[in-house]
């Protein structure tokens, strides 16, 4: 348990790290609050003092002073508080923007195998609300408990230097309520927070499931199945978020049991110095007034502890994702766009797929040489996908092998030496080159010209308003199926990997389009790459060298 908080707390350092967190606009931040509270302070010592000093009717003159600094006081807290808002929140949104390019740069550097174990769901939760979360941690979490501490010990100063047993007991109480609250809380504070944020990262992704496949419901009928899970969801995030509540109550209760001992050991303190001529009536005012103000700032403590438990579950579910080495640097250093590399010869020796609980597809050999088409045919639902996926290294082989140039292929191979189309391949919100440039980082406006060219999509292409720079909506909102299925038939074209797997490339393609398929799949022949490609379409089977059947 030690060494797992350990781990979550360092993760949330190397988010802050990565997020490039400005020290020196934290510590503006840190004034402005620290001057919105100190005014709460300020405003009750000099009106304690106004107070006092008025009951003995002395003349207007001896009080305006006095009132202006109320004056000043009253409305600086509201100044002081926009200008800490606003400068937290800048350093906030500048980190969060900065981390996400950060783990968006590891995740195009790292392994595929990170990505490939995630449903989008759980990926679009870890690089949206996990990230956000961080970026909270600056807001909610480190700036509160800052300003604790400088208000704090503002309060004690003035406390004490009026009269030091109040200064005392004041500091007492503060730390009762800071720490001591803090430490009551800090277990259950972490295991709440790393509830919420997995409960949170389970409505994501099911809400997700149930948006993008609800023509697919609707079709089969389960619709109302799929959101009974994402009901189950939100009750299970309820209640995280309740457990969480629980140990900020605990708090509260402490906090205010010290604020009551500190106001009541005040008084009696200003009190008995009074009656016994040591202190004036006004300063015992002050004295007595001045914790009302004070655990104004510790009151955040709580909940700036839970945020930083929640934002330190949630950089810990980024590092599982997009993980860095302690130096800071990406896992690995593979960010420039791979060259053509040499031809691969791709083999499946009786090889026979399966996912756990799923029925294996029937063991199968063939040989796929260097710029040879090979075409896996079989019913719906016969597992072709899932052979493709061991045939890529993804998924273990249930029996037999898939072989790389005679060695076993492996999750390592994915983006080096193999690339592959997915049949929901994703479309991303940016302009069309770079999309294209998912493939190869360095594809320039005439190689994407033509490869759109070689996929039938030139008129296309000359109809949008910005040409290559037109944004694509997320997920191909924006364009046709069949238009779509020529994009990602153009990305994979691009591709430099000698291995090319390529799921239902046939789909939402008319005529024209299927001639362009061919003609894409001539290409990588040219270029001496080693192709498969999956569909239950046999009219596209002349495209193919040769043709491997998974039906019984």
């Amino acid at each position: 348990m030690t060494g797992a908080t350990a781990a979550t707390r360092g993760a949330l350092r190397r988010a802050l790290r990565h997020a490039d967190v400005s020290r020196g606009r934290a510590a503006v931040a840190v004034w402005w609050g620290t001057a919105a509270i100190g005014s709460a302070v300020g405003l009750a010592a000099v009106a304690a003092w106004l107070i006092a000093r008025a009951a003995g009717m002395p003349s207007p003159a001896d009080l305006a002073i006095a009132a202006v600094v109320v004056r000043f006081f009253g409305i600086g807290r509201g100044l002081f508080r926009y200008l800490e808002r606003l400068s937290s929140h800048d350093i906030a949104l500048r980190g969060v923007v900065t981390l996400r390019v950060r783990v968006y740069e590891r995740l195009a550097a790292g392994h595929p195998s990170r990505v490939l174990t995630l449903s989008r769901g759980q990926v679009l939760a870890r690089l949206g609300a996990d990230i956000d979360a961080v970026g909270d941690a600056v807001v909610r979490g480190l700036l509160p408990c800052a300003v604790a501490v400088t208000v704090s010990g503002i309060a004690i100063a003035i406390s004490a230097a009026l009269v030091p047993a109040a200064g005392a007991a004041l500091a007492a109480c503060l730390l009762v309520a800071g720490l001591g609250a803090a430490a009551l809380t800090l277990r259950s504070a972490r295991a709440a927070a790393g509830m919420g944020v997995e409960a949170d990262a389970r409505i994501a992704e099911r809400a997700l499931a149930a948006i993008e496949s609800a023509p697919e419901h609707r079709v089969w009928g389960t619709q109302d199945g799929s959101l009974a899970g994402l009901a189950e969801a939100e009750v299970e995030g309820r209640a995280a978020h309740e457990a969480a509540a629980r140990p900020a109550a605990l708090a509260s209760a402490v906090q205010t049991l010290a604020a009551g001992a500190a106001l009541i050991a005040s008084i009696a303190i200003a009190v008995t110095q009074a009656n016994a001529g040591l202190i004036g009536p006004t300063t015992a005012a002050v004295v007595a007034l001045l914790p009302l103000a004070a655990f104004e700032a510790v009151g955040a403590i709580p909940a700036a502890v839970m945020q930083l438990a929640r934002s330190s579950a949630a950089a810990a579910r980024i590092d599982e994702l997009a993980p860095t080495k302690a130096t800071g640097t990406p896992e690995a250093a593979t960010a420039s766009a791979p060259t053509q590399a040499r031809p691969v010869t791709l083999e499946a020796r009786d090889l026979s797929a399966a996912w756990p609980a799923m029925t294996p597809t029937t063991p199968v050999s063939f040989t796929v040489a260097p710029g040879e088409v090979v075409a896996v045919v079989g019913a719906s639902g016969i597992g072709k996908t899932t052979l493709l996926a061991t045939l890529a290294g993804v998924l273990a082989p249930h029996a037999g092998e898939a072989l790389l140039d005679g060695r076993p292929a492996s999750v390592e191979d994915l983006g080096p030496s193999v690339a592959v189309t997915s049949e929901d391949a994703h479309l991303f919100g940016t302009s069309v080159i770079e999309n294209l440039r998912v493939a190869r980082g360095d594809v320039d406006e005439d190689e994407a010209a033509r490869a759109l060219a070689a996929v039938g999509l030139s008129s296309w292409l000359d109809a949008l308003p910005d040409g290559l720079d037109t944004l694509v909506g997320s997920g191909g909102g924006t364009v046709s199926g069949g238009e779509r299925r020529r994009l990602l038939l153009a990305r994979a074209s691009l591709a430099p990997q000698p291995v090319q797997l390529i799921d239902e490339p046939g789909e939402h393609l008319d005529a024209a389009g299927r001639e362009a398929l061919r003609a894409v799949l001539d290409g990588m022949r040219q270029r001496g790459r080693s192709v498969v490609i999956v569909t239950h379409d046999l009219s596209l089977l002349d495209a193919a060298d040769r043709t491997v059947s998974l039906d019984a």
